[in-house]
């Protein structure tokens, strides 16, 4: 970029941006095809049948991607294109006391290129969550983990359950925790893209859940209802979710908004059957408290299995103070 300023003068400087545009669609294009599981592995191969690019196996490979995609977007290629700035316009901005990202967006022409540049990004983001979150809900066999059954199988039973998060969704928090972790070291000074990204996670393992029709279906007509039990299950790991994001700080308004209607909507299930869902469901409080000591387990940070009793039992009338 440092040697293009003539292309300013015959007017090819928004060509020259476009081209680094195209460029970089490309590239992430390649960044996705690295992914496990994409769609667009086929197109790595070469005649032979041979990968031309290595797969990113590691949650740590597969972070670096969007790691080095959002730096690139953010940061590096802006910089570079203020060098096809004119003269006049590059020295006042270069003037301004701002920071890098100030200076970066002070021309619309390129406000709007830096705009494309990260929607590109987001389409690797996109990408990376929506893998996970299939890995998490379907086996390698390709049965779905997330199903109702999970709920409705609950109230077959004649004894009470142990009550915990289920497992699918103790296997989202530990991922999270791990992918909070790798990120708090490769994101230096772009915290906020790394809370968007485990954002957008649970975002997309919730939605899928809520857009489900097959699994409502079961919920709500059978042939086996949703029973109290089961609700109260439910309940409990959506209450799961809810916490455990806002403590990482990745709690969106539009993931409490799903929670809260994914709830509300298994409550009126429970209704239509006839069952008051009040008088089964424990307080509020209750649900809290579980999922804080499941959270606690989880991340190994106490060990609840020296108490007396069953602590998580909704009939049990200890505070949070004495777990």
């Amino acid at each position: 970029m440092e040697d293009v300023g003539p292309l300013e003068i015959l007017q090819l400087d928004g060509p020259a941006l476009e081209g680094v545009l195209q460029i970089f669609n490309s590239y992430v294009n390649l960044l996705i095809s690295a992914l496990p599981g994409s769609m667009e592995n086929e197109e790595t191969l070469d005649g032979s049948g041979n990968r031309i690019l290595k797969m990113a196996e590691s949650e740590s490979q597969q972070l670096a991607l969007l790691a080095n995609a959002s730096l690139l977007a953010d940061e590096l290629l802006p910089r570079a294109a203020l060098k096809l700035l004119p003269l006049s316009q590059a020295s006042r901005v270069d003037a301004t006391p701002r920071s890098t990202s100030d200076r970066q967006g002070r021309v619309p022409e390129q406000r709007e290129w830096k705009r494309k540049l990260n929607r590109s990004v987001e389409r690797l983001r996109d990408s990376f969550c929506r893998q996970h979150a299939l890995d998490l809900i379907f086996t390698v066999d390709g049965d779905m983990r997330l199903n109702a059954e999970i709920y409705i199988s609950m109230d077959s039973h004649t004894e009470e359950p142990e009550w915990f998060p289920s497992p699918i969704f103790q296997e989202l928090f530990e991922k999270l925790t791990r992918m909070a972790s790798i990120a708090a070291d490769m994101f230096v000074g772009r915290e906020r893209f790394a809370t968007l990204l485990l954002m957008r996670q649970t975002e997309t393992v919730i939605l899928w859940l809520s857009d489900d029709q097959t699994f409502w279906e079961e919920i709500e007509q059978g042939p086996t209802p949703l029973g109290p039990l089961g609700l109260q299950q439910l309940y409990l790991d959506m209450e799961f979710v809810m916490i455990f994001a806002s403590e990482g700080r990745y709690l969106s308004r539009n993931l409490q908004q799903v929670i809260k209607t994914i709830i509300e909507r298994a409550i009126e299930a429970l209704a239509a059957t006839g069952i008051d869902p009040y008088s089964v469901l424990p307080e509020d409080d209750w649900f809290a408290e579980v999922a804080q000591i499941a959270i606690k387990m989880l991340s190994g940070k106490d060990n609840f299995t020296t108490l007396e009793g069953d602590a998580t039992s909704p009939t049990a009338s200890a505070s949070a103070a004495s777990f």
